[in-house]
C-alpha cells in the first residue's frame, strides 16, 4: 500500500502550525483558514479537531504552560527554591512564546497544563506551612510578575537614537540610548533583582506564619 504523501490531519499538528504562528505573525495571523493552508487541507477538516478559533489558541496556550518545569514541586525543594526554580521555567517558556502570553493572562480556564500548574505551585505552598488564602495570593503574585517580565523588554523600549533625550528635558536619561543594545542582560537582571525581592519578603513572612507541626 502506498504511504500517504501528507501526514495524517492530527491536533497536534494543528497545534504546532498554530503556534508557529503565533511566535512569528501574532494572534491575529491564526485562521481556520490559514492553518488548513499551511498544514495543506480543506477548512472544514479542522472542525474534527476543534470548533473555533479560540479554542485553537488555547490548545496553544495550554502546549507552552506544558513547557513549563513542575519537578521542583515534587523532589523536596525547599519552597522558597522551588517557587524560585518554577519561576525562571515559566519564564523561559513565556520569552520563546511571547505572543501567546495575552491568552494565558485570561487564566487556566478548563486547559489541563495550566491548571495542573496551578494545582503544584498551590499544593506545594500549602504543603509547606503556607495557609490556603496565602498560598493563592502567592500563586497569583508569582503569575501576575512571570507574565508581566515576559509581555516586553524595558531596555528595548528606549531608542538607540542619543538626540531623543534631551538632557535640558529628561536630565537623567543621557545614557537611555545604550539601554538597547544591552536588553538582555537588562532585562535579566532586572527579572533576577524582582524575583529576589518578591521571594525575600514572602521568606519574611513566613516567619510570622510559622512550619506546619
Amino acid at each position: 500500500m502506498a504511504r500517504p504523501r501528507k501526514p495524517l490531519l492530527s491536533t497536534d499538528r494543528i497545534v504546532a502550525a498554530a503556534r508557529e504562528l503565533v511566535n512569528t505573525e501574532g494572534l491575529a495571523a491564526v485562521s481556520t483558514r490559514r492553518l488548513a493552508a499551511e498544514l495543506g487541507v480543506s477548512g472544514p477538516s479542522l472542525y474534527n479537531h476543534f470548533r473555533t478559533k479560540d479554542e485553537i489558541l488555547e490548545a496553544v496556550a495550554d502546549s507552552v504552560s506544558a513547557q513549563v518545569d513542575l519537578s521542583m514541586f515534587e523532589d523536596g525543594r525547599p519552597w522558597r527554591t522551588a517557587l524560585r526554580d518554577w519561576a525562571v521555567s515559566y519564564r523561559s517558556a513565556l520569552r520563546d512564546h511571547p505572543n501567546i502570553v495575552p491568552v494565558l493572562a485570561r487564566g487556566p480556564g478548563r486547559r489541563p497544563a495550566a491548571l495542573r500548574l496551578a494545582d503544584a505551585v498551590y499544593g506545594a505552598m500549602v504543603d509547606a506551612g503556607w495557609p490556603p488564602a496565602q498560598a493563592t495570593s502567592i500563586g497569583a503574585l508569582m503569575r501576575y510578575f512571570i507574565m508581566g517580565s515576559a509581555l516586553g523588554s524595558f531596555a528595548g523600549g528606549f531608542v538607540d537614537d542619543q538626540s531623543a533625550y534631551d538632557p535640558a528635558d529628561y536630565p537623567h536619561l543621557g545614557q537611555a540610548h545604550l539601554l538597547a543594545e544591552k536588553q538582555e542582560k537588562i532585562d535579566e537582571r532586572a527579572f533576577e533583582t524582582g524575583l529576589a525581592a518578591l521571594l525575600d519578603g514572602l521568606e519574611g513572612q513566613f516567619a510570622g506564619v510559622g512550619r506546619p507541626g
